[in-house]
């Protein structure tokens, strides 16, 4: 029997680590994660560039530039107000506040900072602006069912939650 490699229309199962620029682990994953390598765009270009052609057991390691990962911070996505005009229930550090913005799209903003009576909420996503590394082991790979090819994702998976 022939080994499978990743390539494009297979189902690919992985687990992974992020560390950030200092080697600090900011996020990790041992709960297998899947998807369709070369047809649901949902993992990093280069990501996925780096898995083609590996077996199951092989682990990757890839860092990625803030353009090719979680984009360059936005100052426009900053705001900071009055504590006092902002509910008691986001008035903590971590606190996540749902939004709309203008063109009507759901924006979760985050409370990074309490200072002088102010408050700072960031729209950007945490990892914005800062080098990314992913080590990434393959768990399994197969091919996608007729399913899963036209609906573009894999059937009864999780998906990867950060590394698109």
């Amino acid at each position: 029997m022939t080994e499978l490699l990743v390539e494009k229309s297979k189902v690919v199962t992985f687990v992974y680590t992020i560390f950030d620029e200092n080697g600090s682990v900011q996020e990790q994953s041992d709960i297998p994660m899947s998807y369709i390598h070369g047809i649901d765009g949902k993992m990093f270009e280069k990501v996925e560039a780096e898995m083609e052609g590996k077996k199951i057991g092989d682990v990757i390691e890839v860092t990625l530039e803030p353009a090719d990962a979680f984009g360059e911070r936005d100052p426009s996505l900053t705001y900071t107000d009055s504590l006092e005009n902002v509910p008691p229930e986001f008035q903590q550090l971590g606190a996540e506040a749902m939004f709309e913005n203008d063109l009507g799209e759901q924006v979760a903003m985050v409370v990074t900072e309490i200072k002088d009576g102010q408050i700072t909420l960031d729209g950007n996503h945490p990892y914005a602006g800062r080098q990314m590394t992913f080590k990434i082991t393959i768990q399994d790979i197969r091919e996608a069912t007729t399913d899963e090819m036209g609906k573009g994702e894999v059937a009864d998976s999780q998906d990867p939650p950060v590394i698109h």
